[in-house]
């Protein structure tokens, strides 16, 4: 069985039997819990261990990740003899870290200009990012990655006319964002995407006023016109280093970004784990082969 803990968080009770046991009269049970470590986790401090067999992992970390094995022996009385026979029983499960994806946001929008070799139109580009970072900052988000290109158009009515496709990510880590995180640092994720989230909804707003300004209160036609509906924004996951996604071995926590597993790796915020090309990586989170 797969299980998956939020860092930092405690797990859930992962109980030492099956569903048809669990319905049955058991007499005189025992068991025994192993952790990753190959440790008897009785009297261990980070577990919460009940008389039933049930266990939770409390303040689950990262190098908890790992199998935990139960062995659960009782006995079986045969009424007619009384005679006892001991069974044992065996239970695995896999136990992961996870942690929430960071989200950010690409936006892509369009304006009309009178040319494309034209100095004004990245001096404008510049000017339309400081004013979207004057918007966020106080949510500790800011726009990286922006980018333009300008390309002529013929359309069935206009004829000819310019365009500049205009790129940026709305990006949650902001100068003062790890402020944030040290007052909170279990559920970090959760707040830079809630942060980042409305810095979304803010730039989105912005568009939408934008239009209505250049439509009403422009009486001569600026040179650089919004293309009304052109404002496009597509969220974009990242993982933490010794993290990653996988569809297909964890698909229970799809869209988690679970911890790397022994022989493989992640370095960066991408969204996968990488696999080592030579023997390493023996522990769950690692950031690098060796």
């Amino acid at each position: 069985v797969n299980v998956y803990v939020k860092v930092f968080t405690n797990s859930p009770f992962l109980v030492c039997m099956d569903l048809a046991l669990s319905q049955e009269r058991i007499i005189d049970p025992n068991y025994l819990w192993i952790g990753p470590d190959g440790r008897d986790l009785q009297g261990q401090e980070y577990v919460n261990l009940t008389e039933t067999g049930k266990l939770m992992v409390m303040g689950f970390r990262v190098s908890m990740s790992g199998a935990y094995l139960c062995t659960l022996s009782h006995k079986v009385i045969e009424t007619s003899t009384q005679e006892e026979t001991e069974l044992v029983e065996a239970y695995k499960f896999m136990v992961y870290a996870y942690r929430e994806a960071d989200h950010a946001y690409q936006v892509s929008v369009r304006f009309t200009t009178t040319r494309c070799r034209l100095k004004t139109n990245g001096l404008f580009v510049e000017k339309l990012n400081k004013i979207l970072n004057g918007t966020i900052s106080h949510l500790t988000c800011h726009i990286t990655d922006s980018s333009y290109k300008c390309y002529s158009i013929r359309t069935p009515k206009n004829g000819l006319q310019y365009e500049l496709f205009v790129n940026f990510l709305v990006n949650p880590f902001g100068p003062g964002w790890e402020e944030v995180c040290h007052r909170i640092p279990y559920d970090c994720e959760d707040v830079t995407n809630s942060r980042v989230r409305q810095a979304a909804e803010r730039i989105g707003k912005f568009f939408h006023q934008l239009r209505d300004v250049l439509k009403n209160e422009f009486h001569t036609v600026p040179t650089i016109q919004y293309v009304e509906n052109s404002f496009s924004m597509t969220p974009i996951d990242s993982c933490r280093p010794g993290f990653g996604k996988n569809h297909h071995t964890h698909q229970n926590c799809a869209s988690c970004c679970v911890v790397c597993g022994p022989g493989t790796y992640s370095p960066n915020n991408e969204v996968t784990c990488r696999t080592c090309t030579s023997p390493g990586a023996r522990i769950y989170g690692a950031k690098s082969c060796y």
